[in-house]
């Protein structure tokens, strides 16, 4: 009986595949908050675009990459229940390739940070402790659905921001108004994280991660995560109008109402509506975060 190709084993997986183990669709917001950075520490652009560029690429297709490989690989018992077609849990990505890839990825991360002088290579290292903590055992910090997002929120929101405006203005880019906003803004992207997880239930049940849709339910994490977010932004606004930055401000109000009409609509159903609050809300949040980027440039 002749055998078809598709009964052959794998030995290697397809670019495409590597591709898809790498999730391009995550790596717009921590490169999104490299760029706030850069914005923000009032430095001219073009007189630095190669460490600004540079950086961007080392926050989204390297080290966010290098998350996503990271987890899939420790999730991939959890992603056979939740997601089966993913790369590794379908076979798509054989034997230990999901493994290699991450670790592969993990290497240039830290490769391509030692360009971006100490304060960039110091933020990598970070970053790529964070990112294996969040998911390998017996760490494993995704566990708890309280730790777990707040890295994520951290390592995706608060620190590409302050590493964009410390490697574009050395250490007089870390000003207190850039980390406070920056800080801020990776506080409100716990709740982004908790909708995030809403897509795991039935597998985070079973392989025992807390997360915050597990142990509050559904309806009560969606509320909180809408809190969540919406307290350090309304916080935001209140430091721009501090800060006399009136059209940042007004920029920031008007993403902060169009949030608050999606989260009303969330809340009637927050399980079937998360994935669509990702997509709609999280844009606003981070033309808030541009906003504010702007008006901390323009301080210097």
């Amino acid at each position: 009986m002749a055998v078809s190709e598709t009964d052959i084993p794998l030995r290697y997986p397809a670019p495409a595949t590597v591709l898809e183990l790498l999730k391009p669709v995550t790596w717009f917001p921590p490169m999104w908050a490299y760029a706030c950075g850069v914005v923000s520490s009032g430095v001219p652009i073009l007189e630095n675009w190669a460490l600004a560029l540079l950086g961007v690429i080392l926050a989204g297709p390297i080290v966010c990459a290098m998350s996503q490989a990271a987890n899939d690989w420790c999730d991939r018992h959890v992603d056979a229940i939740n997601e089966p077609h993913r790369p590794i849990p379908s076979g798509r990505m054989p034997g230990r390739w999901g493994l290699y890839v991450a670790i592969g990825w993990t290497v240039l991360s830290l490769i391509v940070g030692a360009f971006l002088g100490p304060w960039g290579f110091g933020a990598t290292i970070f970053a790529v402790i964070c990112a294996w903590a969040y998911s390998v055992e017996p760490i494993r910090l995704k566990r708890s659905g309280w730790v777990g997002p707040g890295v994520v929120g951290l390592c995706y929101e608060g620190l590409p921001w302050f590493t964009g405006a410390v490697v574009m203005a050395g250490a007089a880019g870390a000003r207190w108004e850039v980390i406070l906003i920056a800080g801020l803004y990776a506080l409100g992207a716990h709740g982004i994280m908790t909708l995030n997880d809403f897509k795991a239930i039935e597998g985070d049940i079973k392989q025992g991660v807390n997360s915050l849709p597990v142990t509050l339910g559904p309806e009560r994490a969606a509320k909180l995560a809408c809190w969540v977010m919406a307290i350090p932004q309304l916080a935001v606004l209140a430091l721009l109008i501090s800060w006399d930055a009136k059209g940042p401000a007004a920029v920031v109000t008007l993403v902060i109402a169009a949030q608050l009409l999606a989260m009303a609509k969330l809340l009637t159903d927050p399980k079937g509506l998360a994935p669509w609050y990702n997509a709609t809300g999280v844009v606003l949040y981070v033309s808030g975060m541009m906003a504010s980027a702007v008006a901390l440039g323009g301080m210097v």
